[in-house]
C-alpha cells in the first residue's frame, strides 16, 4: 500500500507538469547566454547565429580596442572603490540595528536597503539633479557615490542578517569578563559577521561591474565604465567582440558567485 502511494506521488501531474515547465523556463533563461558565448567564438566579420566558422580572434580584439580595456580598469577601480565605501558605511548601520526591535530601527532598515527596489533610471535621475547641484556632474567622483549608494544595500542586508542569526550572549560574556567595546568587536563581532561581509561585498563588486544606468548617467570620456563603452560601440560596430566581452564579463561574475557559494553558500543568503 505505502508502495502504491509513492508510485502515485511520483506520477503526479501536478509535480510533472511543474517540472517540465522548471525546465523549459531555465532553457529560456539559459539559451540568449548560450546564443552570447557561441557566437563570440565565430570568426564572422558581423554577429550572426549560427556559427559557421570559428575563432578565437575577437578576445584578442578586446585588449587591442583601448576603450574596451580602459573601461574594464574603471569598471573595477569603482566596483571595488564603491565597495569599500559601502562596507564602510554598511557594517556599522547593520550592527546598529541588528539589536534594535523598534518601529524606528526598522523604518531605518527599509530606507537603507530601498537602493535595491527604487527603479535604476529614478534612481539615477534623482542623484543627477542631487549631484548636479553639488557640482559633481559627470565624473569619476560622481560615479563612485551613485555606486556606492547602491553597494550600501547588499552589504547592510547580508550583514544584518548574519549578525541577527547569532546570539548576543558571546557579546555579552566578553563584556561581562571586562573587554571593552573594540575589544568585543574585534575578537568575538568580526570573525561572527566576516561571511556577511564578504558575502555583501562580492555581490554589491558583481552590481556595480554589470551596472549600465547609473554609470550611463554619470561616466565622462574619460571614466565610461565597461557596459557604457559595450553600448557606444554597438552604435557605430556589429561584430562577435561585443560578444567575446560580454562573455567575459559572465565569467567573471560566475567566478565571484561561486566564490560566495564557497565561502557563505547562496542558500542560506536567500533564506536569511
Amino acid at each position: 500500500m505505502i508502495g502504491l502511494q509513492r508510485r502515485r506521488q511520483k506520477l503526479d501531474p501536478w509535480r510533472i507538469g511543474l517540472g517540465v515547465f522548471t525546465l523549459v523556463f531555465a532553457l529560456f533563461i539559459m539559451a540568449p547566454l548560450v546564443v552570447v558565448i557561441v557566437v563570440s567564438f565565430s570568426a564572422s566579420q558581423f554577429l550572426s547565429f549560427p556559427v559557421t566558422a570559428w575563432s578565437l580572434k575577437w578576445y584578442g580584439h578586446i585588449f587591442a580596442y583601448q576603450p574596451f580595456v580602459d573601461g574594464l580598469i574603471t569598471s573595477f577601480e569603482l566596483a571595488f572603490a564603491s565597495t569599500a565605501l559601502g562596507t564602510v558605511l554598511g557594517v556599522p548601520a547593520a550592527l546598529a540595528l541588528g539589536r534594535r526591535k523598534t518601529g524606528w530601527a526598522g523604518l531605518i532598515t527599509l530606507l537603507l536597503l530601498s537602493p535595491i527596489s527604487i527603479p535604476a533610471l529614478v534612481l539615477g535621475f534623482a542623484l543627477l539633479y542631487y549631484l548636479s547641484a553639488l557640482h559633481l556632474g559627470s565624473s569619476f567622483v560622481a560615479l563612485l557615490i551613485a555606486h556606492t549608494v547602491v553597494s550600501v544595500p547588499y552589504v547592510t542586508r547580508t550583514v544584518l542578517a548574519v549578525y541577527r542569526a547569532n546570539s548576543p550572549v558571546l557579546e555579552e560574556a566578553a563584556a561581562v569578563l571586562g573587554a571593552g567595546r573594540w575589544n568585543v568587536f574585534r575578537h568575538i563581532t568580526l570573525p561572527l559577521i566576516k561571511p556577511g561581509i564578504f558575502a555583501g561585498g562580492l555581490f554589491a563588486v558583481l552590481i556595480s561591474l554589470d551596472n549600465l544606468p547609473l554609470s550611463f548617467f554619470f561616466g565622462s570620456a574619460s571614466t565610461n565604465t565597461l557596459p557604457v563603452v559595450m553600448l557606444s560601440y554597438l552604435q557605430n560596430q556589429f561584430d562577435p567582440s561585443v560578444a567575446a566581452v560580454s562573455t567575459v564579463q559572465m565569467v567573471i561574475a560566475l567566478v565571484l558567485l561561486l566564490a560566495v557559494e564557497r565561502a557563505y553558500g547562496i542558500k542560506r543568503l536567500i533564506s536569511a
